[in-house]
């Protein structure tokens, strides 16, 4: 009986929300194509289409993709309690581009600043706005990835981000999880800094080490899958931390970079059980994704006062392989950290080791 209460339940609040969808009021936007649910985000959809063809190559996950999630990041984690929460994702990396981009922490992040100016100008959208659209966008052209929510209404940016609030491949973990926990109003939790490093599964390496531009984090780039957080794990030798090496130690995978701080985050005890929970469970990396980046997306900002428009995203493509160790490799070469619970156990690629080649155009 209460099953049967409860499916009848269940059935009844099913139907008021498909009713209360079909009874969404849409406005027609004047390109006389889309519709949006507020006025306010129809002009999205001309930038959007514009920016995935001339930003993103075709709506490609390629460098221009990389670099623009890279940057909504470097933006909006320039915030910090101790000095009054100033700044945050308000698009003042490029707004103050002369100051912020020379900052150590933002090395190389001017040449995405450049592309993406010349957008800002042309939509007259503002650069705290753009920086994190384009950021979803471009996550939206990685297969296996999940939509990201969009929120739109950040004012234009009034001073620069002070120095150093950008963690750096060569930082500790305890100065990480500080420098985490102080953006913002609330910070961030331990596990939430594991989250946000979700986006190294898209990710490569320019100016890590200067002589191998374009080196990926893991062996699948330009797929948003686990790899990232399986092939941290592997056994690895740490360079001495000095010279053209700083911040990066060795991945048993030909041509694949390692940081030394996800090398140590994923070691530690504070971060090593939420690294690990993520190898083989996509379905939670999806959900922490989306979570961490609308927070991230909102640092500075008052969520109350934006419009929300998410529906401007794409949806990404699907993907069904699951996680595996690359061919050579297997659970006796995984360096376990988690004390708590035992390595999934995966299935290995058949064939000879093979190389990761460096993402295109780095």
């Amino acid at each position: 009986m209460a099953f049967k209460t409860l499916a009848t339940l269940l059935s009844v609040v099913g139907s008021l929300q498909s009713a209360s969808a079909a009874l969404t009021k849409r406005v027609a936007c004047p390109d006389g194509v889309n519709t949006a649910t507020n006025a306010a985000c129809c002009s999205l959809f001309a930038i959007r289409d514009d920016i995935q063809q001339n930003l993103f190559d075709g709506a490609q996950c390629g460098e221009e993709a990389h670099e623009s999630l890279r940057l909504t990041f470097h933006d909006a984690i320039a915030i910090s309690n101790k000095a009054g929460n100033i700044g945050g994702a308000d698009g003042s990396i490029i707004t103050f581009a002369d100051v912020e981009t020379v900052f150590h922490a933002n090395s190389g992040i001017d040449e995405i600043v450049e592309i993406q100016k010349p957008f800002i100008a042309k939509h007259n959208i503002t650069p705290g706005d753009f920086i994190q659209f384009a950021g979803a966008v471009a996550v939206s052209n990685c297969p296996g990835a999940p939509r990201l929510p969009f929120f739109l209404g950040r004012a234009l940016a009034t001073q620069a981000a002070d120095d150093g609030l950008v963690p750096e491949p060569f930082d500790t973990v305890s100065s990480i999880l500080a420098r985490f926990a102080d953006a913002g109003p609330v910070g961030f939790e331990d596990v939430e800094v594991v989250w946000s490093l979700i986006a190294h599964t898209i990710a490569a390496a320019d100016l890590v080490d200067p002589s191998i531009p374009g080196t990926p984090f893991d062996s699948t780039p330009f797929t948003f899958d686990t790899q990232f957080f399986l092939e941290t794990q592997l056994r690895g030798t740490l360079f001495p931390g000095t010279g053209g090496n700083q911040g990066e130690t060795q991945s048993p995978l030909r041509g694949e970079i390692r940081l030394q701080s996800d090398h140590d985050l994923a070691r530690d005890s504070r971060t090593a059980c939420e690294w690990q929970s993520f190898v083989n469970d996509p379905v939670k990396l999806h959900d922490r994704f989306i979570d961490v980046m609308l927070k991230m997306s909102l640092l500075g900002q008052d969520q109350d006062q934006m419009v929300d428009c998410s529906e401007v995203i794409p949806v990404p493509k699907t993907i069904s392989k699951a996680p595996s160790f690359p061919a050579g490799l297997s659970n006796k070469d995984i360096e376990q950290a988690c004390a708590s619970t035992p390595f999934p156990t995966l299935a290995t690629d058949p064939g000879p080791a093979t190389s990761v080649a460096p993402v295109p155009g780095s």
